[in-house]
């Protein structure tokens, strides 16, 4: 999907959270796409181009990203988020999601799976925020320089240097192919968090209210979540190791995990085809548990 499609599909609904911002594609049973910091929905335009077949697709903007709209005061950390995200769903009558998470968004979606079970049909994870392990030392640095009040000129500063954005101080770890990735991309991603200084503001609150005690005491619920789960890692990565792939698969009861060799953070978007067909047989084999669940309930 061309960003300019993308744009052309956003939608926003009011939520006691602020109004929310998402782009769907498809018909039939939601899958629920949440990204990480600094990005938005766009992260997840292939899977709403390739699973739209199988699902009604959905790649919400999460609060103090994209084009979501908050309050000055509005909570933004990661137990706001999740409660963002069923207040989303219940404004848009959805009952039950396969949720997908990816980076923060993947430490989201798993407070919301601890504290909503009943809403999910099931949950994907990819490299994300898991238990104690975050932030990650490889981001100390950027949050020293928002600490000192300098996000909005780190922000404009990637959106201005092309080389910089591609380097090591911007995406450049994010991503196998920094290079590669298209100028309107990083434009995509980084244009709103710079919108007005109330969002830079926003986005500021967003990182203050980083502590992992929020994944920690989840983990009790984590160990008894009854969802088909299913894990999928980069090697690579360099904010997330392998090992905490390992600990969600030994954490959620009958968890299915892939490694993908050599991807980092961002593989949703640099490797497509690979995530999109284990993402669509995750999802088959849900609706086929479902229908012999129901079926056997008759």
């Amino acid at each position: 999907m061309k960003l300019d499609t993308f744009m052309s599909k956003r939608q926003s609904i009011e939520t006691p959270s602020g109004q929310i911002s998402y782009v769907e594609k498809g018909k039939g049973p939601v899958a629920l796409f949440v990204h990480g910091v600094l990005l938005n929905g766009y992260l997840w335009r292939h899977q709403l181009d390739a699973l739209s077949d199988v699902r009604r697709c959905i790649a919400v903007d999460l609060l103090a990203h994209g084009a979501t709209r908050i309050k000055p005061d509005q909570d933004a950390s990661y137990d706001a988020q999740a409660q963002m995200l069923l207040e989303f769903l219940d404004a848009m009558q959805i009952e039950q999601v396969d949720l997908v998470g990816n980076d923060s968004g993947g430490g989201i979606s798993q407070i919301f799976a601890a504290n909503h079970p009943e809403r999910l049909r099931s949950l994907t994870l990819t490299d994300s925020d898991v238990h104690d392990n975050w932030p990650p030392k490889a981001v100390k640095e950027f949050l020293d320089v928002v600490a000192r009040g300098g996000l909005g000129d780190a922000l404009k500063k990637m959106l201005s240097d092309r080389n910089f954005v591609r380097s090591d101080d911007g995406f450049g770890l994010w991503y196998e192919r920094a290079q590669d990735v298209a100028d309107e991309t990083y434009e995509a991603y980084l244009r709103p968090l710079v919108f007005s200084p109330q969002r830079v503001r926003d986005l500021e609150r967003f990182f203050a209210a980083w502590d992992n005690k929020q994944t920690v005491r989840i983990q009790k619920n984590l160990a008894a979540l009854p969802v088909p789960t299913l894990i999928v890692w980069g090697t690579d990565d360099i904010f997330f190791d392998v090992k905490w792939s390992l600990w969600l698969e030994k954490t959620i009861p009958g968890a299915r995990r892939i490694e993908y060799q050599g991807a980092r953070l961002l593989f949703p978007e640099e490797r497509p085809q690979e995530f999109n067909q284990d993402l669509r047989e995750h999802f088959t084999s849900v609706s086929a548990e479902s229908l012999r669940a129901a079926t056997e309930a008759k």
